[in-house]
């Protein structure tokens, strides 16, 4: 059995297929070449149809994370998942999109099944969007 692993190393993203017997490392690209890519795509879907483009460019980590998650498809979240820690990226899910209640509960639900590993996602998610609430207040 193997594991996949991703690591940062002087600006690259790297993956590691760790089995018994070996490690194996693949270079892929720079965390800066993954965060462009994904503000392209995220132009390209009109996520900013309401902004001038030029403001959209250079997004703080939290809101390339939140649009990426609102606007972009399961194969475009993954990278996420190569440029940030689990812990940060859960984070602006269940304060950014968790706490928009029925509006996102379906995607909500797919997150926490796909990404977040919970074994009742409706109950997590539900849960947790009652917790972020109360914090918020």
């Amino acid at each position: 059995m193997s594991t996949l692993l991703f690591f940062n190393y002087k600006n690259y993203i790297f993956a590691g297929f760790h089995t018994e017997s070996n490690f194996l490392y693949i270079k892929m690209k720079s965390s800066h070449e993954i965060k462009n890519y994904l503000e392209k795509r995220l132009i390209e879907e009109n996520s900013f149809w309401s902004f001038d483009i030029s403001s959209c460019q250079n997004l703080s980590d939290w809101n390339l994370i939140k649009y990426v998650l609102i606007r972009l498809d399961l194969d475009d979240i993954k990278h996420l998942f190569q440029l940030y820690p689990k812990g940060m990226i859960k984070q602006v899910w269940l304060q950014e999109l968790v706490t928009q209640g029925d509006y996102l509960m379906a995607m909500n639900i797919c997150f926490a099944l796909v990404f977040f590993n919970a074994k009742k996602p409706r109950q997590y998610v539900k849960a947790m969007e009652t917790r972020m609430l109360k914090k918020k207040l």
